[in-house]
């Protein structure tokens, strides 16, 4: 700490931070909207008057680099990105690239190799944008998707045999993988996340159907539910849930489900909202033993890629995430109003009934800083 004397009183200051990231912009709009969200958060470091800064590692790693390599990153990846303080991520996939390749090449390597097991998925009604809900004319919508990171139906097990036989012989196998390890500590997560909200969370599964990984989850759901007695609890069918998120979304707080439920949920609650260009996430190591990585949830948009349409609110609004984690979360509140005062002021792109470009939504967001 430094301190300051001034005639009649002293004033401290602390130190300056540096915060290392490592920015991989991958495919696609990804390029465009992590290069907005790092124009808005170099503006907050100055606009914080030297209290922090940001040091940038960007990496070329993509559908591009596949092409050079034969492969979506270099075999020792993650030594390279490690010791970041957190990883900002824009969208992989390429028409020239089949999407399981870069998915896993990129992506699911990264969020499983540093064990990123808790996705957080706002779902964030912003003024000025049109919902298809009625409901959201007269409701103060507001909920978070929890979704399990690690395991799952994404987990990976599985493979396909039998392709020399003749004719249509070939066998594939994908195996949902639960434990309960998993299934503990994403929901202990979620009950935590309720604590601080409106203190109500929603497990999503379908163990009518799926009677040993979700009936695993159920259980679990309802032993942790015992050590939150302030938390109110239900446990819905997940065809039962997406009825829900639109006849009756302002029953929603936290809803916590398995890797592909909630994928599924939290496309369906952004598109509900307005647009996936809206949507944010965060991909966490709630321990910090490996950095946690922050990602729009839009994917890689090549029919408009490199023509300044694409909307930023979404990487933007993980960029405000990241900052909460980083121990920022005036920077990150600061932001997150930024961005609904430029919606509320109609400052739009083509995907949400607007007009402007890429770079006017970036600049409006600037703009509207505190």
């Amino acid at each position: 700490m430094t301190t300051m004397q001034t005639e009649d009183r002293t004033e401290t200051r602390s130190e300056a931070r540096t915060y290392t990231i490592t920015a991989i912009p991958a495919d696609g709009v990804g390029q465009e909207v992590v290069d907005a969200g790092r124009t808005v958060l170099d503006a907050l470091a100055r606009e914080s008057r030297g209290a922090f800064s940001f040091s940038w590692q960007e990496l070329d790693w993509g559908s591009e680099y596949y092409a050079k390599h034969g492969r979506m990153m270099p075999e020792d990846g993650p030594d390279l990105v490690k010791d970041s303080e957190a990883i900002y991520f824009g969208a992989v996939g390429w028409p020239s690239v089949p999407d399981h390749v870069s998915l896993w090449g990129l992506r699911l390597r990264l969020c499983q190799g540093f064990d990123q097991w808790a996705n957080i998925r706002p779902v964030t009604f912003l003024p000025g944008v049109e919902s298809p809900l009625r409901r959201a004319d007269s409701s103060d919508l507001d909920w978070v998707v929890v979704r399990e990171n690690s395991e799952g139906e994404y987990a990976g097990f599985g493979g396909r045999n039998f392709a020399g036989r003749p004719g249509q012989g070939e066998v594939a196998t994908q195996s949902a993988v639960f434990t309960e390890v998993g299934c503990e500590r994403i929901i202990r997560f979620a009950f935590d996340l309720a604590r601080t909200r409106r203190r109500k969370i929603s497990s999503v599964t379908k163990s009518n159907a799926q009677q040993y990984g979700m009936v695993l989850w159920d259980d679990v759901f309802q032993r942790v539910a015992r050590d939150y007695p302030d938390v109110e609890t239900e446990s819905v069918l997940v065809d039962a849930m997406s009825a829900k998120f639109i006849l009756h979304p302002e029953d929603l707080d936290v809803v916590v489900a398995s890797n592909l439920n909630a994928d599924i949920l939290s496309d369906l609650g952004s598109a509900l909202a307005g647009s996936l260009g809206l949507a944010s996430s965060a991909n966490l190591n709630p321990e910090r033993r490996f950095p946690s990585m922050f990602e729009p949830v839009h994917g890689s948009a090549p029919d408009i890629a490199g023509r300044g349409l694409c909307n930023p609110i979404g990487a933007l609004g993980s960029a405000a995430l990241m900052l909460d984690h980083l121990g920022l979360a005036a920077e990150g509140e600061n932001l997150q109003q930024a961005i609904a005062e430029t919606c509320r002021r109609g400052i739009l792109t083509h995907d949400v009934g607007g007009t402007a470009m890429t770079r006017e939504v970036t600049s409006a967001v600037i703009d509207h800083l505190q």
